[in-house]
């Protein structure tokens, strides 16, 4: 952690003559961006993993009206199409995972008061009135959201909402042709908690907005960076999904 530390101190030392005062924010920026940086091409691999996924979606369908009364057949059939064709189904779970350390690294880094048995002098920087190291609630308590630091939050509130609302409209025009059911008016066991499960999906978004009220201004700087990298590479790299395929292979599924 003290390695961590020093890094994101060197980076908020080299931004100083730019952001003065808030240089540790855009050093917590500049963090993010080099993580995501990372893990893109994981990203690229999830998305190509997505769209074979989209190709297979009428053979998933032929499959579940197939053995949809017997689950264990059914999924193995499953496993054995996505071995065939090469697809891994996990594969869209990996960019989440590989950021989850940087996440908790800044958390850590701006709960604790002493880092390596010293003082934590992170805790000193701010972004313009609000303390890195404080939470909504240290800022509703101290000026309210008017003050100083309630704006800043007020502003990442309306960054996160406005993020969160183009995935909502693309998420849902993505599962709008995906909630079909097979013919004969079927559904395999489990399909309708699938089904209800996908009406949630759309509103994961809107949870952003819990995480940034509840950890550190730090930690809630990477999740608010991170969420919009995420939202504008999904839209470049899943631009030529057709509609409704996510939504037919979770149907499927």
């Amino acid at each position: 952690m003290s390695f961590f530390a020093d890094l994101v101190a060197r980076l908020a030392d080299l931004f100083a003559p730019l952001f003065h005062g808030s240089a540790m924010a855009a050093a917590i920026v500049a963090v993010t961006m080099a993580v995501r940086l990372l893990v893109h091409p994981l990203s690229r691999a999830a998305a190509r993993g997505q769209k074979a996924r989209a190709r297979l979606a009428p053979q998933i369908t032929a499959l579940r009206e197939k053995h949809g009364k017997n689950p264990e057949k059914l999924q193995r059939a499953l496993l054995e199409l996505h071995r065939k064709e090469k697809v891994s189904p996990l594969a869209g779970c990996l960019p989440g995972l590989f950021q989850l350390p940087a996440f908790f690294l800044l958390y850590h880094l701006f709960s604790s008061s002493t880092i390596g048995g010293e003082a934590n002098e992170l805790l000193d920087h701010k972004l313009l009135a609000a303390p890195l190291g404080g939470r909504l609630a240290d800022a509703l308590g101290d000026g309210g959201p008017f003050g100083g630091a309630g704006l800043v939050y007020l502003v990442l509130f309306a960054l996160v909402a406005a993020v969160a609302t183009f995935n909502f409209r693309r998420t849902k025009r993505q599962m709008a042709q995906g909630g079909a059911a097979p013919a004969g008016g079927e559904r395999a066991p489990g399909a309708e908690a699938m089904a209800a499960m996908t009406k949630f999906l759309p509103f994961l978004s809107f949870f952003t907005l819990v995480t940034v009220a509840v950890v550190p201004l730090a930690a809630a700087l990477y999740v608010v960076t991170s969420t919009t990298w995420s939202a504008v590479e999904r839209a470049f790299l899943y631009r030529d999904v057709p509609q409704g395929a996510a939504g037919a292979v979770a149907s499927a599924m």
